[in-house]
């Protein structure tokens, strides 16, 4: 009885094994699609290159400090590679399996294409997780570090030149603003700051203005500060403090950071633009672009999947014989076509909060669809 029931376990388990066949096609994928990547990052680098001996040359830019800003970049480069080489990859491997006629040989013996799709789909959709999870972890620190020098060194503006401002909420409902001239990045000193504090029902209850307040994690230092106290609008008390301990909410860089690129959130990751969203300061345009963003954030990552789903059938029907000359050409134009589609759904989808989300994932949709009509054809031949 015991051995019955372990035996129907193992035959319901048996699709989910990982089998020789499974191995092969992922094998099959990975040289290709490891040659696009780094045929499509060249693209990428030889465009930056022009630009560091721009920034050297005419800019007096020194080179370590180009090189630097140039290699703070390559994540969000790379987030664009890879959904290209997933695409390239399938075209190409897909094209010389059917062109040395082993999918034939396949569907002889019984291997379905759906089967034969299950493998690469997995590497398709692991692939995007770890996309989704370096655009949310990586990419934005790299862009932080990127903006800053951008700022700082290439421009040649002071980051102490810049008003900053930082939003939270206090317990019981009541919110905190902080203003400040500049921040000082070399000592961690905000400047010029103003502290204020209003009460559940938006009143002003709390004033605290300092000439300098210095990061000490995990809070602020204010330096002789004056703290008001307000009753019915009025002044009701007045505090001088030599030095003040005040929870900001945020670190100098997140500060800095939300200043240098209020205006671009996708230099943000979707918890950044979550927290830009809860808040009050953002104008109406503003916070339909950022929840159009914060949807497609969320979307782009899958392309990967998404192209791999779109280049299987297609790979054996377009590219047997065609080579990787073909299989790239066909590759770009696909990737041109599929962000064209993206960039004017996220136009379309900042006109109204409700189109965010179904703007964001047209284009993953639409390829899906596609590819999945593409290869119901290729399973009935």
């Amino acid at each position: 009885m015991l051995a019955a029931r372990s035996a129907s376990w193992r035959d319901e388990l048996a699709p989910l094994r990982v089998t020789i066949l499974d191995r092969y096609l992922v094998a099959e994928l990975g040289g290709p699609a490891l040659f696009g990547a780094a045929a499509f990052t060249l693209i990428f680098v030889a465009t930056q290159i022009l630009a560091i001996g721009r920034l050297v040359s005419q800019e007096n830019l020194p080179l370590f400090i180009a090189i630097e800003y140039f290699l703070w970049e390559m994540p969000a480069y790379l987030l664009l590679v890879v959904p290209m080489a997933m695409l390239f990859g399938t075209l190409l491997s897909m094209g010389r399996l059917s062109g040395e006629s082993e999918i034939t040989a396949l569907k002889a013996g019984g291997v379905s294409l759906v089967r034969m799709f299950v493998p690469l789909a997995a590497v398709g959709l692991a692939v995007s997780l770890v996309s989704l999870v370096v655009q949310e972890e990586l990419v934005p620190l790299a862009n932080d570090h990127a903006a800053y020098l951008r700022e700082s060194a290439i421009e040649h503006l002071s980051p102490a030149a810049s008003n900053l401002s930082a939003v939270t909420d206090l317990p019981g409902g009541g919110k905190q603003v902080t203003i400040a001239g500049g921040l000082d990045a070399a000592t961690q000193t905000l400047l010029n700051v103003t502290v204020l504090r209003y009460d559940a029902k938006q009143n002003l209850a709390e004033m605290i203005v300092s000439e300098r307040a210095r990061y000490a994690p995990p809070t602020w230092t204010f330096q002789n500060a004056r703290t008001y106290q307000f009753t019915a609008g009025d002044v009701s008390g007045t505090l001088v403090s030599p030095t003040l301990a005040v929870d900001i909410g945020e670190r100098p860089n997140e500060i800095a950071k939300r200043s240098l690129q209020a205006n671009d959130p996708e230099n943000l990751s979707r918890g950044e633009i979550k927290t830009a969203l809860d808040t009050a300061t953002l104008s109406d345009p503003q916070r339909r672009l950022f929840t159009a963003t914060y949807a497609a954030k969320l979307a782009r990552p899958f392309s990967a999947f998404v192209f791999v789903l779109f280049g299987f059938p297609l790979g054996m029907r377009r590219i047997r014989g065609g080579g990787a000359a073909l299989g790239f050409g066909l590759a770009l134009s696909i990737v041109f076509v599929y962000y064209v589609i993206t960039t004017i759904a996220l136009s379309l989808g900042s006109l109204a909060l409700p189109l965010a989300g179904i703007a964001a994932w047209t284009p993953n949709a639409l390829f899906s669809l596609i590819g999945l009509w593409l290869l119901r054809r290729a399973s009935a031949v």
